[in-house]
């Protein structure tokens, strides 16, 4: 396992996180959590949610086993990068002809006059997407190199951009901070292309690029299997990969239905949520994937799964270190982070709560990302994919069940559920043999157990607590 990869890799994503909570912090205390705050959170989950599909995996989960199998990777990557570009902005343009419908079809519950504020600044930021297809491109090929600090470090610059932008406009209308934080979305996904390419340059990489479009046509057809099967696997992946994003649009949509400020509960606490599974499991994941699709490829499978192994204990400890740490201190680190100016107390107490109920979901999200890691590398996207569609259909049943009686927190409750579902579920693909083989029935395993069920203990303990 390259220690140095998954520490670099995880440094960056802390660093542009610490960025994400000023932004957040600040964005709290100017807007607060109300129909404002809902509009941003609205306006900005179409680029976030595609974000974090590229960013966080399926294309390079897609992109990495077929750009090692493939015989022309120049002309191989050139092609997939025209291909789907060409389809982005076309997807974005489509998006600017029609925002209004586009928000209702984010925020149904909103009103009529809340959807057209909506609408200008869901058209906009919908413009970030197509940059950040080039940062995950180009981190792909960085990644390929095995140089990982560069796309983690770079969404820091999204924060920045959205922070200026805030400090700016502060003591300006809530509309015009918004049109500013819009902008602000489009300058950080320039900033991230910029350095992205510099680093590309300097690593030549560039010049592959380069060299794949020159040789582009005369041999556009001996990359056409490749191509084919790049794109056979990349939309399964794309379903089978998104599970938890998916999950958080159907969030914002449903609780556009509730009171006025539960899209922004769900906004905070999801991002805290968030900070844990990025990074510990999706910077382990990234940083080990390439090693393992490479042994994968050579047929050194027993070598693939002492990757595995090694990365499952250390995933663990530090999941449930933070799901424990995370529901004692709920409150706390919401009262830290969040309450001042027009963010108060209350909203500090439903905030946690709702906190607390994706918190259960926390560790067989953060080993699901590494345990799909396997489908992926041995191309089993339809495999992912199918698991994708029940743990939706599963979600949809616990989200209906159970958003009347507990509102907000019970969509977090309902996400966290199916989050075991699906664990459960990629396990069965992965083999019930292999995980036996890693997990070594030790008692380290047991210790976890019983961690674990006083983890849900202390929940129920301190949920009882705010209540009483």
């Amino acid at each position: 396992m390259r220690i140095k990869s998954i520490f670099s890799n995880s440094g960056g994503i802390f660093f542009s996180r610490i960025f994400g909570f000023i932004r957040d912090l600040t964005m709290a205390s100017i807007l607060g959590a109300n129909v404002y705050s809902d509009i941003f959170a609205v306006a900005f989950k179409l680029p976030n949610l595609f974000r974090r599909i590229f960013a966080e995996g399926a294309f390079t989960q897609s992109f990495m086993p077929s750009f090692i199998a493939a015989r022309y990777k120049t002309i191989f990557s050139a092609k997939v990068l025209t291909t789907l570009l060409a389809s982005i902005i076309i997807l974005s343009i489509i998006v600017n002809i029609f925002p209004y419908q586009i928000t209702k079809l984010l925020a149904p519950g909103f009103k009529d006059s809340t959807l057209i504020l909506a609408a200008k600044y869901v058209a906009i930021q919908f413009w970030y997407l197509p940059l950040i297809f080039m940062v995950t491109y180009l981190g792909a090929l960085l990644q390929y190199k095995e140089h990982f600090a560069t796309t983690a470090f770079a969404t820091t610059l999204l924060n920045i951009a959205l922070i200026i932008a805030m400090l700016l406009y502060k003591d300006s209308s809530k509309e015009e901070i918004l049109m500013a934080l819009s902008w602000g979305v489009i300058a950080g996904g320039i900033l991230q292309v910029l350095v992205h390419l510099i680093v590309a340059k300097r690593l030549r990489i560039l010049r592959v690029v380069k060299f794949g479009f020159s040789n582009f046509k005369a041999k556009s057809e001996q990359v056409s299997i490749d191509t084919k099967r790049f794109f056979k696997s990349f939309f399964p992946a794309i379903w089978g990969n998104s599970t938890l994003q998916i999950m958080s649009f159907l969030d914002t949509w449903l609780a556009s239905f509730l009171v006025s400020g539960s899209i922004s509960y769900l906004y905070y606490a999801n991002r805290i949520f968030q900070l844990p599974l990025a990074l510990f499991a999706i910077a382990l994941s990234i940083a080990i994937f390439p090693t393992v699709s490479k042994k994968i490829k050579a047929k050194e499978e027993a070598q693939a799964l002492r990757e595995f192994k090694r990365g499952f204990w250390i995933l663990l400890y530090l999941l449930t270190a933070s799901t424990v740490g995370g529901i004692i201190f709920s409150k706390e680190i919401i009262w830290l982070l969040f309450e001042r100016g027009a963010f108060t107390r209350e909203n500090t107490i439903d905030v946690a709560l709702v906190l607390q109920m994706y918190l259960i979901g926390l560790i067989p999200y953060g080993l699901n990302k590494l345990f799909a890691l396997w489908l992926y590398a041995n191309h089993q996207q339809g495999k992912a994919a199918k698991i994708a569609t029940i743990s939706l259909i599963t979600y949809a049943f616990f989200a209906f069940l159970l958003i009347k009686p507990l509102g907000a927190q019970g969509l977090a409750l309902a996400g966290s559920l199916t989050g075991l579902v699906s664990f459960f579920l990629t396990i069965k693909h992965f083999g019930v043999d292999r995980m036996v083989n890693i997990v070594d029935k030790s008692r380290t395993f047991k210790f976890t157990i019983i961690l674990s069920t006083f983890t849900v203990l202390l929940l129920i303990i301190n949920i009882l607590w705010i209540h009483i």
